[in-house]
């Protein structure tokens, strides 16, 4: 089971223009959005501006483009859960990523991880499902189909992990078989706290189906422990105990 403000961007631009000198005293002149203005050489557009006392012919122009660019400026959660949504969506949970942009990932969910509630344990965003979207280390949900020769023969569909009250974990793994076949892989296991952030579930064996008619149980148990580092009504975050960072979106 499972569950990263790296850079915001700030673009400002003005513009300054100019209106003809009048015989008359100065005015405020306003835009107005609904109005068009047609451009001409004795009537420049205006934008936004306040005219100023006539004193040289000389035109008045200011331009300014400012562009931001410092980890150091943190953004809201909201913008951080969309920029770590935006990374890892349509990535094959992380398969299609480049280390660089795991990397990306990774300095996001750090961020947020400054933003999570105070034990994250008890709170009861943790129930209902959700979708694995991205995983650090592919093999982490899946286990061997989801490795590098698993994927040759077994296609993910998706990744799902429900987490019912009071502690009970369901993680489901659709796969297609061989490109014709449908399947999957299904665990069910027991939750228990260990502190405020961490959890551990020990799974019993996981259940294989292909088709309509082959299913078995094979292998055995097996245990996770899971940290949780953020939590929302749309994302959780975790970090697993060997390192692997996890992106569940909320299922709608």
């Amino acid at each position: 089971m499972a569950l990263a403000a790296h850079s915001s961007a700030l673009s400002i631009s003005f513009r300054g223009a100019w209106a003809q000198p009048q015989h008359s005293k100065p005015k405020l002149l306003y835009s107005i959005p609904s109005i068009s203005i047609s451009k001409s050489k004795s009537n420049p557009p205006l934008i936004g501006l306040v005219s100023l006392p006539y004193r040289h012919r000389k035109p008045l122009g200011i331009f300014a483009s400012v562009s931001v660019s410092n980890p150091e400026v943190r953004t809201g959660p909201d913008d951080l859960v969309a920029s770590i949504l935006s990374k890892v969506t349509q990535t094959d949970g992380g398969v299609l990523l480049t280390t660089e942009e795991h990397e990306e990932v990774a300095a996001v969910a750090e961020e947020l991880q400054k933003y999570c509630v105070n034990e994250p344990v008890k709170c009861p965003l943790i129930f209902g499902e959700w979708d694995v979207v991205y995983c650090s280390i592919p093999t982490s949900p899946g286990g061997g189909y989801r490795s590098a020769l698993g994927r040759l023969f077994f296609k993910t569909k998706e990744m799902i992990q429900a987490i019912k009250a009071p502690d009970t974990v369901l993680n489901k793994v659709s796969i297609r078989a061989f490109g014709f076949l449908d399947g999957e892989v299904s665990l069910k296991g027991t939750l228990k706290a260990l502190d405020d952030k961490w959890i551990q579930v020990v799974f019993e064996p996981p259940e294989l189906r292909i088709g309509p008619i082959l299913e078995f149980q094979y292998g055995g148990e097996s245990e996770v422990k899971l940290q949780i580092t953020y939590i929302d009504d749309k994302i959780r975050l975790g970090k697993g105990s060997r390192g692997s960072l996890f992106v569940f979106q909320r299922r709608s």
